[in-house]
């Protein structure tokens, strides 16, 4: 007899129990059950909470937490931000955070790019480059040092004096050599790339039709200043000369 009681007072009990829950809103209901799930999620979040954002993304976003004034708060994205790098697996996709001195990088060991004051080097950034190599303040990246480079120097050439190559005994001969590659800013400065010494040839006498660089500038100059033909200047001396054949008669 009291054991039917006791069942008969719990049936009692659940029956009421069911007929409070059944006039509790659907929202309450929810929160009751799931205290920190909200239903109003951003796009792309699977689960949410009013306080935190995003708990869980749905398939193929990345999950974020990102500041929002004083608080971090979850993102689903579908790329990761800047300074972030992303990271896959089969149960979630999560951003994570590259270094301090890092602007992007693909794994937090491997910057691609580096942030103002920093030079990329090898995956890292660095205020000063390593020894071997120099700042570039365009690409903000370490360059190799380059040292200059030429050619062999070539064979001495004909000995001359001004211009000429014969009409002399001593005279000066030259040699140059090419640059092959010009430096950076810290690589070895390039040499000289010609140099002259005296030599001592034969003297010989020039021919009449070899005219040195002195003579070539004269012609050209009488040119200019319109030289008189050759058969006027005959007349002009001849004239001269009997002006002169005159005033000895005169005198004597």
């Amino acid at each position: 007899m009291q054991l039917r009681l006791l069942s008969l007072c719990l049936i009692i009990v659940n029956f009421l129990e069911y007929i409070e829950s059944q006039h509790i809103p659907r929202g309450r209901r929810h929160r009751r059950m799931h205290p920190s799930v909200s239903q109003n999620c951003q796009s792309g979040c699977a689960t949410c909470s009013d306080y935190n954002g995003c708990l869980t993304c749905k398939p193929r976003l990345f999950f974020a937490l990102v500041r929002n004034g004083m608080k971090q708060v979850g993102v689903c994205l579908p790329s990761c931000p800047t300074g972030y790098y992303g990271i896959r697996s089969p149960g979630t996709s999560e951003c994570k955070r590259c270094k301090a001195e890092c602007e992007t990088c693909f794994h937090r060991s491997f910057c691609t790019k580096c942030k103002g004051g920093f030079y990329l080097h090898t995956g890292k950034c660095f205020d000063t480059c390593p020894a071997g190599f120099e700042n570039n303040n365009h690409s903000m990246e370490c360059n190799t040092i380059v040292h200059c480079e030429v050619s062999e120097w070539s064979p001495w050439g004909p000995c001359t004096k001004r211009g000429k190559l014969c009409g002399f005994k001593r005279g000066n001969e030259t040699r140059t050599r090419e640059i092959l590659q010009q430096p950076s800013a810290l690589g070895t400065p390039c040499p000289q790339t010609s140099e002259a010494r005296k030599c001592i040839v034969q003297k010989k006498k020039c021919s009449e039709r070899v005219k040195g660089k002195d003579e070539v500038k004269k012609n050209k100059q009488r040119k200019k200043e319109g030289d008189v033909p050759r058969k006027q200047r005959q007349k002009k001396q001849e004239k001269a000369q009997r002006g002169e054949g005159k005033r000895r008669d005169i005198r004597a």
